[in-house]
Parts: structure tokens; sequence; C-alpha cells
């Protein structure tokens, strides 16, 4: 994202607490796209200290896992003014109210809107050191801000370079439409035998789902509809949403993945230690779950899901991940759920 913002002309700096990987910005000036996008975009600063690449910007994309939205915000709270917009890309699920909980608790002197996209804009990997391939941008990714009467506010801002941004009614359908939290964990836990034995060596969808597999990622979806349902959220569906965001046409969900062309030559990851599980099962479906139990909706497949992430990694990602208590959420009312996401206030 910096280096496709840099070569769209757009003054961009980059940071990462690793000052390892900025240093890699630093001796080629930038960072080098191939694929759809094609150039060298020369980012202005690049910098393991955020205080500097924070001064004057007015958007502050969060490109990170899920997991470190709590540490960004704790770093971003000392410096943060209320003129900015911060932008989760993506929120997963409550990344928004998440960041909002983790400044007030920090004691941030700004208040800036925050916001949060429903999935990241590009299709996309990782190729070396300052080198990142681009293999489609989605034609449709929806946003919404905290307060949501501030969302056009920011697709404002952010549809200057990405006019791909529209909006969503309010973070909860963001959050909730996150189709990621079905594709990524339910396709890797299912396919864990063959990332094993072949490093990965094949196409994640196109051959990692099935007929069969992709019930059990119908079914895990439908939970997610059914939350959202009991949140006075529309979502949609996974299949639906495969043809807003690819043009992608089926009449079950395996024929809209075979027939989305973003998907070929997306391979599988490598091992099983990867964000599909690391950050989806925590800060994607631990957080559906702890909704789903605390306004009365039942889970069974996408408790099953975090069952055996949980087994395979022999780590407790219930205790781990994002919950209605640890985002501040804990015994409020569907009405007040909303009325924090809609107005971002508590009462």
């Amino acid at each position: 994202m910096a280096g496709h913002l840099a070569l769209m002309g757009f003054p961009t700096r980059l940071w990462n607490r690793s000052r390892e990987r900025t240093d890699h910005v630093v001796d080629r000036g930038g960072v080098d796209m191939e694929g759809i996008v094609e150039g060298f975009g020369e980012v202005e600063l690049a910098t393991d200290r955020i205080k500097p690449v924070l001064e004057g910007a007015d958007i502050v994309m969060v490109v990170v896992p899920a997991s470190g939205h709590k540490l960004v915000a704790e770093a971003c709270a000392p410096h943060i003014t209320s003129k900015q917009i911060v932008l989760l890309n993506p929120g997963r699920t409550f990344g928004a109210l998440e960041f909002l909980n983790t400044l007030r608790q920090s004691r941030a002197k700004g208040r800036p809107v925050i916001a949060e996209a429903q999935t990241f804009i590009y299709v996309s990997r990782h190729v070396d050191v300052a080198r990142a391939r681009i293999l489609q941008i989605k034609n449709s990714v929806p946003l919404a801000a905290i307060p949501a009467h501030k969302t056009p506010t920011v697709l404002d801002w952010v549809r200057t370079a990405f006019p791909q941004f529209v909006a969503a009614s309010n973070v909860l359908e963001t959050s909730l439409d996150n189709i990621g939290a079905i594709f990524h964990p339910g396709v890797t836990i299912l396919n864990s035998a063959r990332i094993e034995s072949t490093h990965g060596d094949f196409e994640y969808y196109l051959e990692g789902v099935s007929t069969s597999s992709s019930r059990i990622l119908e079914s895990a979806d439908a939970e997610r509809v059914a939350v959202g349902e009991a949140l006075g959220i529309h979502l949609h569906t996974a299949r639906q949403w495969l043809y807003l965001a690819y043009d992608s046409p089926g009449k079950t969900l395996y024929d809209a993945i075979q027939a989305t062309p973003g998907y070929k030559g997306v391979r599988a990851p490598a091992s099983l230690s990867h964000r599909y599980l690391l950050e989806d099962v925590p800060m994607s479906l631990v957080p559906m779950v702890s909704a789903g139990q605390q306004i009365g909706v039942k889970t069974p497949t996408l408790n099953a899901l975090i069952h055996m992430a949980s087994l395979i990694h022999q780590r407790d990602f219930w205790r781990e991940g994002r919950t209605m208590q640890s985002i501040g959420l804990k015994g409020l009312s569907v009405k007040n759920i909303r009325l924090l996401a809609v107005q971002g206030v508590r009462t």
C-alpha cells in the first residue's frame, strides 16, 4: 500500500516497529511493485519511530495483522490528533472498536476519526524485502467510521487514492462482513495435512476448496450472518461477497470460488504457523463467537474451527483472542452496542 500510494503521487511515510524492516526500505528508497501494478514507489520516510510519521499526516493507514491493532493504538496515543483519520486495513472483527477503546484507556488527548475496511483492498503477496506483488485490486471494499456520520468524510479523503472504497452502514457491518474469517481458518484447517506435507505447494482456493469442504465454510458463514442479524446488521453471504468483490458468479460457494480470477495463482501457506490461523482465529472468529454468546446466537461450526486451531497450535485462542470483555463491550445490550458503534458514545 505504501509503495502504491507513493507511485500514485501521494506523499507517503512508512512506519514499522521493526528497524530491520524499515532499513530495507530506506536502503532502496521505497518499495518495488510487480503484478498488475508495476513500478517503484518512493516514500518520503521509513522509520521505526512513529512520531515523525504521524506529524502532519491527514490519514493514518494501519496495515498490520489485527493482533497488532492494540499495539499500534498504544503507540499512536501520545501523538495522534483530533484532525486525523485512522483507517484499519482491515479491521477484522471489531478492530475499530478495539482501537477506540485502547485510545481511551491510553488517555489519548487527540480524538481522531477511527474507521475500518471490511477487507484488505489488495490480493497480494510479499515477494522480498521492499518488494510486493499485487495480483488484483478488489472492485468494491466497504468501510465505516466511528461515529458513522463521519464515513462520508473518510470516503472523500481515501477515494482520491482508492475509488474502490464504498460506504458501509457502520463498523458492525464491516466487522461482521469479514469474509476472511470464513475463508482463511476454514480452508487452512481443512487442508492442514496437505499444507504440512507439501509446504503449501498448491493453489489455496482453487485446489484447496472442494464441494464437501465448501459446505463446512457455508455453515460457518451462516453463523456469522446470524450474529449480524441479531445485532441488526444485514450481511452479505460469502458467495454474494465474491460476486460484489470479484464479479464471480455461482449458484454455490464452491462455484463462486472456482470462478474468481483473482484467486488464480494464490498459493497456500507454506506452514500452519500463518496469519490465516494465528491472526484470523483470535481476531476474527473469537470475537464473533464471543458476541454470539452475549446476544444469544449459537455458533457450533465457528466454535469447532477455534477449537481445532487451538489444538493444532497447542494454544488457547479463546483466551488470547478479542472478546466482548477485552474490547469494552461486555454486558452491553444490543441497543448500547449499536449506540457505541454508530455514535461512538457509551451509556
